[in-house]
């Protein structure tokens, strides 16, 4: 996942679901798009997105649906979640405890009967914590019955355990409020079904996710990997039907921006009519979800799409010659608009062109809109850091899929780690 307002870099996918490795989200398009109109919001396979500001109201290309949240085989004890961000880096649904009220949900506990902890660390030194809970999750006419969800604690009920914040060394972010998230929460819908999977199954993980805290004693537990009472899964995993994967349509958005823009989440890949995959070129990923892009002859095989990140996320400015804004550092601000072209690869060997445009970010963000096509940033300098990250203004004018792994692929091609197409 990656976030951010006109303040910051991208929140980035979440450490430890992949061999304990950081994890983003990638992938590309073609160089000129062909225009495409969103699905109608209808069906019970269709779940309306808007771009908007959310509801801190300063989230630039925050892309938003709403989950209802019902304590399990409950039809009334219920509660909507509105400004719940679409991310397609992370895997599960996270909701801050406030955005409940006073729903009640059930504990998920460790083998040793203890309540379980979760915590979530992102690239940008940010992290969430809170329990591990039940929940019926409802989006559109899909159900992800008896789900374990992390309530995300505005006021923890115990200390965050220094091994949650392994990626902050320069100071961890706390991302527990909705000042500091700026969304009610997080609908992981990526390409795998659990979010950490056999790393935090094994007996003594040391992936560090999962914590039970006896006697106020935080350390990480086991979590099986059951759809019940188990780890966080991607909740279009659990829903009876259109469970292979979900599709993301948004419109165009001009040069310079619009104030919001609207699509169209839909649920299942080939198994309606409205969620065809068509002619979309087919990117196999490996096991941590990357493919290459290549860009003037080098090859950064860590990229991925991510539609948590609200910028095109890539190179430095040093590199590009010295764009990067004087006051908004992790976002480019050229003399003039720049054009780029680069090429993506799966593991399946399909490639294909992508073409996109950075905008000054300064003058951008002086028109006050939430939806901009061409705002992107620096992505460092450090190996672990080559890589492009396509977020939000890659989804502009493209139907682009998300397969989750282990499920059939359209067109007989092979993508046994999941993969994306458009």
């Amino acid at each position: 996942m990656t976030l951010k307002t006109n303040s910051a870099a991208p929140l980035g996918r979440f450490l430890g679901v992949v061999a304990g490795l950081i994890v983003l989200a990638g992938c590309g398009g073609s160089s000129t798009p062909v225009t495409t109109t969103p699905p109608p919001v209808s069906g019970n396979n269709v779940s309306s997105l808007e771009i908007n500001l959310g509801p801190a109201n300063e989230y630039i290309n925050g892309l938003f649906t709403s989950v209802q949240v019902c304590a399990p085989s409950s039809t009334t004890n219920c509660v909507t979640i509105p400004d719940v961000l679409v991310d397609t880096g992370s895997y599960g649904f996270r909701v801050l405890s406030s955005a409940l009220g006073s729903l009640s949900l059930p504990s998920v506990t460790d083998l040793s009967g203890n309540d379980v902890q979760e915590c979530v660390q992102y690239v940008s030194l940010a992290y969430t914590w809170g329990p591990v809970e039940q929940a019926d999750l409802h989006l559109a006419g899909e159900t992800a019955s008896s789900a374990s969800i992390q309530v995300i604690s505005e006021s923890p009920t115990y200390p965050v355990p220094s091994s949650c914040l392994t990626l902050g060394t320069n100071g961890a972010v706390d991302y527990n409020t909705v000042s500091t998230l700026l969304a009610n929460g997080i609908l992981g819908v990526g390409a795998l079904p659990q979010d950490c999977g056999s790393d935090c199954a094994e007996p003594s993980p040391t992936t560090p996710m999962y914590y039970s805290c006896p006697n106020g004693n935080c350390q990480i537990t086991s979590v099986p990997t059951s759809a019940t009472k188990g780890q966080l899964w991607n909740p279009v995993a659990l829903f009876s039907q259109d469970n292979n994967g979900v599709l993301v349509s948004l419109p165009n958005v001009p040069a310079g921006g619009q104030a919001t823009a609207s699509g169209s989440l839909i649920f299942g890949i080939g198994t309606q009519s409205n969620n065809a995959i068509g002619s979309a070129q087919i990117y196999a990923t490996t096991p941590d979800q990357y493919f290459t892009t290549t860009y003037n002859g080098v090859s950064y095989a860590n990229s991925f799409i991510d539609s948590g990140s609200n910028g095109l996320y890539f190179l430095d400015s040093t590199t590009l010659g010295n764009i990067e804004c004087s006051d908004y550092t992790s976002f480019y601000c050229p003399g003039s608009t720049l054009n780029f072209n680069v090429t993506n690869t799966g593991i399946n060997g399909t490639t294909g062109p992508v073409g996109f445009s950075i905008a000054n970010a300064d003058s951008l963000f002086q028109n006050d809109f939430a939806a901009y096509n061409d705002l992107g940033g620096d992505s460092g300098t450090t190996p672990s850091t080559l890589y492009f990250d396509f977020g939000i203004p890659f989804f502009y004018n493209r139907n682009v899929f998300v397969g989750i792994a282990g499920t059939t692929v359209p067109n007989g091609a092979s993508a046994p780690n999941g993969y994306w197409a458009y």
